[in-house]
């Protein structure tokens, strides 16, 4: 039984998250982390532990329950948002507070070869996502939140909303996949009009906009590109809606048709971003370009693409090859 005073803590905690505008992801994760932190220290009131007590906890982390880097340090940003938005208590303590070294691994390409191996097994809908993968460099979560307003066929291009950083950004359309995509938005418009006959049809809005434009939520523009088959209580606010796909029905996709061309490289869904970079470097794009069409925000970040082409041990000759 978890004490009030925890469970106080942690409601207060959901709704600055929501006010700050963090995804739901987030919401969950941080929930969670904050609720293992207390349970671990028998749920002792926050205010009365220190930079020892979250040290303990870290290390139980990384030796009991052997987390990654990442996820340890997921953890501590969770704690860390803990005392600065939700106690609002002074915790110089916590910047001594070590944080896990990240491994940088290469990331897993796969070749052209590959890439259209992989795509000729994903039937449907999830094959013009796939496509959007590889095709425009998008994110899941970029390519699930899509909405019609933001596919450009004019002008061949994609409006990134409200993307990791929280900014804007313009990637390609693929001409390719336009046909495919617009046959797709006709099937979806037909469900909307669908929903909006049996008193449906409304969109989940970002920030206020439903308070600024009190019809949009059913608008054609805003509906989801890739809306899910069946309605659902949205988990914020628990109206019944029609949101976008699940995540999992595209991972499920591709991890399948991996499995199927007879690909062993543990390739995933972001495998097809980190393919569209290094192919795109290959074709002789700018990296800058590349950077932008990505949303880094660095131009180092991007950088770990180069190391990809073609630099089997770092474009060295074995000298095997030489005798």
């Amino acid at each position: 039984m978890i004490p009030r005073l925890v469970q106080l803590l942690i409601e207060k905690t959901r709704d600055i998250l929501r006010i700050r505008h963090y995804s739901l992801r987030t919401e969950y994760s941080y929930i969670r982390w904050i609720r293992d932190f207390a349970r671990y220290h028998n749920y002792r009131d926050p205010k009365e532990l220190n930079k020892e007590h979250v040290t303990a906890y870290l290390s139980y982390l990384a030796k009991e329950r052997n987390v990654a880097g990442s996820t340890q340090n997921q953890a501590l940003a969770a704690i860390l948002f803990l005392y600065q938005n939700v106690i609002e208590q002074q915790i110089g303590w916590l910047d001594d507070v070590e944080r896990a070294q990240k491994p940088k691994p290469i990331p897993v390409v796969l070749s052209r070869a590959e890439v259209k191996s992989v795509l000729s097994q994903i039937d449907g809908t999830p094959w013009i996502m796939a496509n959007l993968l590889y095709g425009s460099g998008l994110r899941l979560s970029e390519c699930l939140r899509l909405r019609v307003k933001d596919v450009d066929f004019h002008y061949n291009q994609i409006i990134v909303r409200d993307t990791k950083g929280r900014k804007d950004r313009v990637t390609m359309l693929p001409r390719s996949l336009k046909a495919h995509l617009h046959k797709h938005l006709q099937r979806v418009k037909e469900l909307h009009t669908i929903d909006l006959r049996e008193g449906f049809g409304a969109v989940h809005l970002p920030y206020a906009l439903k308070r600024k434009y009190p019809n949009a939520d059913k608008d054609w523009s805003w509906q989801y590109v890739f809306p899910a088959k069946h309605r659902a209580n949205d988990p914020r606010t628990g109206v019944l809606r029609r949101h976008h796909v699940h995540d999992s029905v595209l991972q499920r996709a591709v991890q399948m048709a991996v499995r199927k061309a007879g690909i062993n490289k543990p390739a995933s869904c972001h495998t097809l971003r980190h393919s569209f970079a290094t192919h795109m470097l290959e074709s002789g794009s700018d990296i800058r370009t590349v950077q932008e069409l990505l949303g880094h925000k660095e131009v180092e970040t991007t950088m770990i693409y180069t190391h990809v082409i073609n630099k089997g041990g770092r474009g060295s000759t074995s000298p095997l090859d030489l005798l």
